[in-house]
């Protein structure tokens, strides 16, 4: 009886990686570490050169040969192994970018705040907002509504003496006295 001849290498780090990635295919686990240990180190390289850290490179290289190992039957070449490796490490290399982007603070994406809603403004509104609350509170009643409706409502003389039934030279007259009255109680805001 003779032998039977084989076109397999006896040893499967001779082997070329068409010959590995069948064997991987059919589930030959030992077929597929000589893959990773044949590409791993370029791979890593090519990955730590897009991504400039060593950690992030080992991740995207683990990644690679997993989804690798999964979609090994996919490969419609296997003498293009290293080509398709090379490939899947480059999509995931870019991904870790663009996750990394995404996980970048806010604060550096953030636009400054308007100089309007500062502390420091926000503060200097509300006790302008408290003085003017005891300024309008000097002013008479019919003084006060007059102000209110005019500067407040954006009524016209004609509608502030048609609410307050009063004849608009009063009105006017009203207007005058508070806002002179204001002016004064405000002047340190100016």
């Amino acid at each position: 009886m003779s032998a039977l001849v084989s076109d397999e290498p006896s040893n499967l780090g001779d082997a070329a990686d068409s010959i590995l990635v069948a064997r991987a295919v059919d589930g030959d686990v030992r077929a597929f570490e000589v893959i990773v240990r044949r590409h791993g180190p370029l791979m890593r390289a090519y990955a730590t050169r897009i991504l400039g850290s060593n950690g992030d490179a080992d991740d995207v290289v683990q990644d690679t040969f997993i989804t690798a190992w999964e979609r090994l039957h996919e490969l419609q070449d296997p003498a293009a192994t290293k080509a398709w490796l090379m490939r899947i490490t480059s999509r995931k290399a870019i991904d870790r970018i663009r996750a990394r982007r995404a996980d970048q603070p806010l604060g550096e994406w953030d636009v400054a705040a308007p100089e309007s809603e500062s502390p420091h403004h926000r503060a200097e509104a509300a006790s302008q907002r408290e003085r003017l609350t005891r300024a309008l509170g000097t002013l008479s009643e019919s003084q006060r509504e007059c102000w209110t409706l005019r500067e407040i409502g954006g009524h016209s003389y004609a509608e502030i003496a048609e609410e307050l039934d009063l004849p608009p030279s009063t009105v006017r007259g009203l207007l005058a006295r508070a806002r002179q009255k204001l002016m004064q109680e405000m002047e340190e805001w100016r």
